[in-house]
């Protein structure tokens, strides 16, 4: 049974069949909702500064 994950950098669902997975040379795996989430997650940014990660809102306390 497939089961839906969290994506590695703004903290949402990942459904089945969407998304994509990306492993390290390290053999880590993580797991992105959408290419925008690749993005940022490429260019080094933070997920508890980008303002519309799930992650930082709850490091806000918004969520």
């Amino acid at each position: 049974m497939p089961v839906a994950r969290k994506c590695s950098f703004c903290g949402g669902r990942v459904e089945p069949g969407t998304g994509l997975m990306f492993v390290r040379r390290d053999g880590s795996v993580l797991f992105f909702c959408s290419s925008k989430c690749e993005r940022n997650f490429k260019l080094n940014r933070k997920p508890h500064r980008v303002k519309w990660t799930e992650r930082s809102r709850k490091a806000r306390g918004k969520a």
